[in-house]
């Protein structure tokens, strides 16, 4: 380190993935002052994929899927404060205010605030029964104890994104009654092909979930005790349970009250500081530059949080370091693990190939003749590979790698 930070304090708002996984490397980057952690939620940090999947079928809790032992926290000094809320950042005087009525001087300051569940416009969506999102372990802990006491077990999940399906899949496997109503008219519309959404909705209506799209929910309604969900073709749709899951909204209220740059999310540089020097962003709050796709990106991803937690620890203790990573991100839905690399977005061809075993297949990502993205199900080989690829920027011939004559090896599909 250039300069000592004995005696300075690294104030954390958000004590999920970005956030702790930052405490400890700026710790390993030797930063030597105070670390301190906020956060609203009073679980103990948690590995937080899980929520849609493990965490509903089984008892088990957070206790076996906590982001570090808690010994560590001794260990590294690093002070965990949960429960509790930062209200506002006076970036003036360097401190925050917190919801017990106290205050909290900083050196520097990181915003990993992430992000809430987006709630829609339903008319009687706020008296509606056993009606959740899926964001904390809390969610998860209500919905399968209203799915438990519940008698019929019908559920209706609102929304055909990752969220939704993974927990469509989580209550089947229950064995609930579960039909899924996606607004669009394919499921995972926002972040895929058609090609992944004809094979999601297959895979499901193969094991018992009942998939309609263009499905626009308009009202919840009561008949005794069960939900009439509402879409206006006027179909309606029994519910004893109801999980929404329509995207998101980025918590970057105290970073715009307190006058930091927000651009769809709280704008950071390559280093993840924002327009103040004291104060750096993580996360899926964030808008940051990525060189390889050369553009302005807000992704919610484990990977992006973590990632950037380590710029951000290695720039504070001094270090000349960029964040420069190409995004991943992964679903497990029934006995299918989707694995996916890059950005698919603007993509011109694609290439699917099929493999000999059920259900394992990768599609493969193309604009023009520059490898975008890997949608790898069943087969990490092509996740793998195709990272390889996209980071290289190496051409590929598309014929040989839609052809299973040919090994899957990495020389196998170099266009000559």
């Amino acid at each position: 380190m250039s300069t000592t930070t004995n005696g300075q304090v690294c104030v954390v708002i958000g004590a999920s993935h970005g956030g702790v996984n930052f405490a400890f490397n700026l710790r390993r980057e030797g930063w030597e002052g105070d670390i301190i952690l906020y956060d609203i939620d009073k679980e103990f940090p948690y590995h937080r994929p899980p929520l849609s999947k493990a965490y509903l079928t089984s008892e088990e809790g957070t206790e076996q899927s906590l982001l570090f032992p808690k010994e560590n926290y001794e260990i590294d000094n690093v002070r965990l404060k949960l429960g509790i809320a930062v209200e506002s950042i006076n970036r003036d005087s360097k401190f925050i205010s917190l919801s017990d009525g106290s205050v909290q001087y900083y050196n520097k300051l990181v915003i990993a605030t992430g992000a809430r569940p987006f709630i829609p416009p339903i008319k009687g969506i706020d008296l509606a029964r056993n009606l959740y999102h899926m964001r904390t372990a809390e969610d998860a802990v209500n919905i399968r104890k209203a799915f438990n006491t519940s008698s019929k077990k019908q559920v209706v999940v609102i929304g055909g994104g990752y969220i939704g399906l993974e927990t469509a899949a989580s209550l089947r496997k229950l064995g609930a009654s579960v039909v899924v109503l996606e607004r669009e008219e394919r499921i995972l519309a926002r972040v895929t092909a058609p090609v992944m959404s004809e094979f999601f909705t297959d895979l499901h209506e193969n094991n018992g979930v009942k998939v309609l799209t263009g499905k626009n929910v308009i009202s919840i309604e009561q008949e005794g005790d069960t939900n009439v969900v509402v879409c206006d073709d006027s179909t309606q749709f029994e519910a004893d349970l109801i999980v929404v899951g329509v995207g998101i909204r980025v918590n970057t209220e105290l970073a715009t009250e307190t006058g930091l740059n927000i651009e769809n999310g709280i704008k950071v540089d390559e280093t993840a500081r924002t327009n103040d020097e004291n104060i750096y962003s993580i996360g899926d709050c964030t808008y940051h530059y990525n060189p390889h796709f050369k553009c302005y990106l807000r992704l919610e991803s484990v990977q992006n949080a973590v990632d950037q937690g380590k710029v951000a620890a290695k720039t504070m203790c001094g270090e000349e370091v960029v964040y420069d990573t190409i995004p991943w991100f992964w679903s497990d839905q029934f006995d299918v693990k989707l694995q996916m690399v890059g950005l698919s977005k603007g993509y011109t061809d694609i290439v699917i190939r099929n493999e000999e075993a059920e259900n394992s297949f990768s599609a493969w990502y193309f604009k023009d003749d520059e490898l975008l993205a890997v949608d790898a199900v069943n087969f990490a080989k092509a996740f793998v590979l195709g990272t390889r690829f996209i980071k290289s920027g190496q051409k590929l011939d598309k014929l040989k790698l839609a052809d299973l004559t040919i090994p899957f090896k990495p020389n196998s599909f170099l266009a000559e």
